[in-house]
Formats: structure tokens, C-alpha cells, sequence
């Protein structure tokens, strides 16, 4: 997808309540990665993750926003014109402040961390979304009283098959695995993969070989690598990596809450955001895409880094800083995954970026 004016096309979801602009969409210059703002919708309150998809209308481009709310929401937006416009009606997900959403079996599925549940929403003609078909609903808890009282569903995906959703719950320390039903849309659970206690799993990605995954701790600042069996539905725990170097100890680490994690193209490094610790972490990965070691951590560009992206052409990386407000980009080095800044946008309460 391209701008008015023949650049690429990036999309920024920012935090209403603290100051946001609500969903920001922006042109991206394919020479210098920079981002310029074209325009701005605050219809979708703290819009706090975005996925993109198509409809069957007029120019079939489709942005889906999740509403981080107490009583949570989940939107359309058209995005054929420089300011996004919704599309169909903002509907409840029957869910407490979701805060990821992803697109499956021609579903809007949200993963709902205030109730502990997954929500499923079909997608209507056109692209904009009808009213809830199921709700899933996480039990467990972890030994943080703080934090794992109860379920607490972070992220919500498919799997590169197509033929799986993985649910990565915080709460519980677990990823659990379903199918949906292609006639209903029901979401029934397959099995669930119970890692390191206290951890808080909060992301996952897929590695390119789609045989692999890592899954990025919150509570603990390391991400699990493990083995994806895409024909039986079944997560293995491989080994646990730190994303923080041995100096930061102590409550330095544990104040780190590390955000996202993102494969490279070539799935030879993983790159970490780390909120407390205002960085990104570059890991490195072996041909077997099966042990990660720590390469180096460089600045955000900002404070409180929510949010990672990797261009489409996979040469830079774009961070959300959310109490800073700002995106920033990084040239990645093809050579190292070393990421190098090369500018900043300002965009209050920015909690991610995507990419058209």
C-alpha cells in the first residue's frame, strides 16, 4: 500500500487517555525509512495494537484496532484515504482491556488480559467486523501474587500453518493452543504448554522455518525458545536466553519488563524491546534456530519502548516509546542485527507501529 504521495505506508496506535492521537497513519520514505504523519483518528479509544487486513469494498484495505479498555472493544478502519475512517460499528469484545488482536479463518480474535479470555468476531463483507461468536476463557494462575492472580491472555495468533491459534497468557505462565471452527468460528482448546513459573509469557514469534518459536518473559527478562510441531499442535520449551546483559541485576532486571520480541527475514537474530531498561536487545541465533545468546543492547531512541517492528524489507527496525511519545527507527546492520538510529517521530502514548 502506498500514500498520496507514492511513499509507504505505516500505521501508529497511540494511547487517547494519556494524550495519544488515537490511530496514526503515516507515509514512510523508502530511502531513509523516515515517517511523516498524514493524519489521525481518535474514533477507537487507547487504540493499543493494530493488525491489517483486507475487506471486499473499494480499495479492500482494512486496519483493525483493539480498544485497551475496562470494557474492551475492537474496530475497522478504512485506510484507502490519508486520515483512517471506521468502517462498521466499534464493537464489544466481552472481554476486559484487550491489548492484542490477530487475524485467523476470517475472524478478528482479541486476547483480552483483564478478563483472561480470548474473544473471537467475524469479519463481514466490506471488512467491518459483527458482533462476538465466542469467548474462550483461561483458568490458572501463577506464584506472583501481584501479577498472576488469575489469567491474564497477552497475545493472540496464528501459526504459520494457518491451522493452529496460540494464546500466550502472562497470568499462568502458559501458551495454550486451539482450533477454530471454520463453520462457527468457536475457539476449542487443543492443549497448553505450561512454562517456567513467575516468568509472565507475555509475546511469542515465529521463527521462518515455522518449526520454531520464542516466547518473550515479562516478569523475568528472558525469552524461551522452543520447538513448534505445526502437525500434532504442540509447543516444547527448548532452552530460556537473557535479553539483558549480566550487569543488570537485581531490581534493574526485574524493572525491565521486556515488551516484544521480533524475528529477522533471515532468522538469524531476535531483537528485544525492554521497557525499564529504555533498550533493544540484538540475540543472535545458530542455523538451527534452536540457541539464542545475547549479542548487545543499544538505546530506544526514547523511554518505555511498548512496542517493536521490522520493515517489510527488513532493514529497519521502528520502536514505539510510549512515555517518551515517540517512534524511532534504526538501520539494521545485515552483517551484526545491530541496530543504528536514524531518526524519531513524535507520537504522544505510542503503543505500536505496523506496516502496510
Amino acid at each position: 500500500m502506498v500514500s498520496s504521495n507514492g511513499a509507504g505506508r505505516a500505521f501508529i496506535g497511540s494511547f487517547t487517555s494519556a494524550g495519544g492521537r488515537g490511530v496514526i497513519a503515516a507515509a514512510v520514505d523508502q530511502d531513509t525509512g523516515a515517517l511523516t504523519v498524514l493524519g489521525a483518528t481518535d474514533a477507537v479509544p487507547d487504540p493499543s495494537y493494530l493488525v491489517l487486513g483486507r475487506g471486499t469494498g473499494p480499495g479492500g484495505a482494512v486496519l483493525y484496532a483493539v480498544s485497551e479498555t475496562e470494557r474492551g472493544a475492537a474496530a475497522a478502519l478504512d485506510i484507502t484515504h490519508d486520515v483512517p475512517r471506521p468502517l462498521g460499528e466499534v464493537r464489544p469484545v466481552d472481554g476486559d482491556s484487550p491489548t492484542h488482536l490477530a487475524l485467523a479463518g476470517g475472524r478478528l480474535l482479541t486476547a483480552n488480559y483483564g478478563s483472561g479470555s480470548v474473544t473471537v468476531l467475524p469479519v463481514l463483507a466490506g471488512g467491518s467486523l459483527g458482533p462476538v461468536v465466542s469467548v474462550l476463557k483461561h483458568e490458572g494462575s501463577g506464584p506472583d501474587a501481584g501479577r498472576q492472580e488469575g489469567p491474564h491472555a497477552h497475545q493472540v495468533l496464528p501459526d504459520p500453518s494457518g491451522n493452529w491459534v496460540l494464546s500466550v497468557d502472562l497470568g499462568t505462565d502458559s501458551v495454550r493452543i486451539c482450533t477454530l471452527d471454520p463453520d462457527t468460528g468457536e475457539l476449542r482448546p487443543h492443549g497448553e504448554t505450561v512454562l517456567q513459573p513467575g516468568t509472565g509469557p507475555r509475546h511469542l514469534a515465529f521463527h521462518p522455518d515455522g518449526a520454531h518459536a520464542y516466547v518473550l518473559n515479562e516478569l523475568e527478562p528472558t525469552v524461551t525458545v522452543c520447538r513448534w510441531d505445526a502437525v500434532a499442535g504442540v509447543i516444547e520449551a527448548v532452552d530460556a536466553t537473557p535479553v539483558l546483559p549480566a550487569e543488570a541485576t537485581g531490581d534493574t532486571a526485574a524493572a525491565s519488563y521486556p515488551s516484544e520480541v521480533v524475528v529477522s527475514h533471515d532468522g538469524r537474530f531476535l531483537w528485544v524491546a525492554n521497557r525499564g531498561h529504555d533498550s533493544i536487545s540484538v540475540i543472535g541465533l545458530d542455523a538451527t534456530g534452536e540457541k539464542a545468546s545475547l549479542v548487545t543492547t543499544v538505546g530506544c531512541g526514547g523511554h518505555w519502548p511498548r512496542d517493536l517492528a521490522l520493515d517489510p524489507a527488513g532493514r529497519r527496525l521502528y520502536a514505539a516509546n510510549e512515555r517518551s511519545g515517540n517512534v524511532a527507527w534504526f538501520a539494521v546492520d545485515p552483517e551484526t542485527g545491530i541496530p543504528a538510529q536514524e531518526g524519531s517521530l513524535e507520537a504522544p502514548a505510542a503503543s505500536c507501529v505496523i506496516f502496510a
